[in-house]
């Protein structure tokens, strides 16, 4: 029968002893990463996670079912182009009946780590509001409005309208926390003038969690960690890059959910390539810290009841 939860092997033993798990998208496999930087990705993002004591879960739909902790060669199979689809939480039901590949986008992969008891994701950068089209909202942020947990990620996309998205989730009830830093990272560019609430080590994060969790918020907390400084790319050069990528978007009739993959190409072509390097890079740390926040949310004195748990 499709439609069903598949949890991997690795993940369960880890989740039945109680370790740390971090959720992870394969949309930026599938979609978000030419070949062969998203197998570098992909590599890079499960050492960050193993390097510090967690297990990598990555989540995609394979064969009918939502599998929650892909085995290496179920990964190898997002990463080769055009063999996956693209699938939101909302695609989820026609991605299982279709079968075959589903590469999931953050509102997916956060909904399905919930459900499997998985509280701690890494992804790049979030969805949110696009510049050419206020209408065009990414159902990432819906998602982070009902799902509970933490996400690691660098912000909104570069190719997004931060404020808008900014001003969207602060409608929705998602609280935005700066990791290290006091104002909003936006994705490729490590600071902007939108001022956050400040975390400063993996275990406060794993606090707020365990705060979260034991409230019942119902939400998931964005830790918004800069690019690392020295593939940085400064904000009013990033900005615009982003208006030229819309640009060429809307000149080649480019829409719907074929339209942020699209923006990201074009957006490395405009930064000569230091967009992907930057990408990659935020990726890996992103990773790593997500890790450090589900290792101090699996240790009993992170969580005040046991409903709290990372696991």
């Amino acid at each position: 029968m499709s439609g069903a939860i598949r949890i991997g092997d690795e993940v369960a033993t880890t989740g039945s002893a109680g370790g740390a798990l971090v959720g992870l998208e394969t949309s930026v496999l599938g979609q978000g990463l030419p070949a062969p930087h998203n197998v570098e990705a992909a590599e890079r993002m499960s050492s960050a996670i193993r390097s510090v004591g967690a297990t990598p879960a990555w989540i995609g739909v394979v064969d009918g079912d939502v599998v929650v902790g892909l085995s290496d060669a179920e990964l190898g199979a997002f990463a080769e182009p055009g063999r996956s689809e693209k699938v939101a939480r909302r695609d989820l039901p026609a991605a299982c009946a279709r079968g075959g590949l589903g590469a999931t986008t953050v509102s997916a992969t956060i909904w399905a780590a919930s459900l499997a008891g998985i509280r701690v994701s890494a992804t790049g950068g979030i969805g949110g509001v696009h510049l050419s089209d206020p209408r065009d909202v990414s159902g990432d942020l819906v998602e982070l409005a009902r799902t509970p947990g933490l996400l690691v990620c660098s912000g909104p996309k570069s190719i997004l309208d931060l404020e808008a998205t900014v001003e969207r989730l602060e409608e929705l009830g998602v609280g935005i926390f700066g990791y290290r830093t006091d104002t909003l990272p936006h994705f490729l560019a490590a600071t902007s003038s939108i001022d956050v609430d400040r975390i400063d080590d993996p275990a406060h994060g794993a606090a707020a969690l365990a705060a979260a969790l034991a409230l019942g918020t119902a939400s998931t907390i964005l830790l918004c960690n800069p690019v690392p400084a020295s593939v940085a790319i400064e904000a009013e050069e990033v900005a615009a890059a982003a208006r030229q990528a819309e640009e060429r978007a809307a000149s080649a009739g480019i829409r719907g959910r074929e339209l942020t993959p699209f923006l990201l190409t074009t957006l490395a072509e405009e930064t000569d390539g230091r967009s992907l390097v930057a990408n990659l890079a935020l990726l890996e740390s992103n990773a790593r810290l997500a890790a450090e926040v589900a290792v101090a949310l699996s240790r009993p004195s992170a969580h005040p009841t046991d409903d709290a748990r990372g696991t």
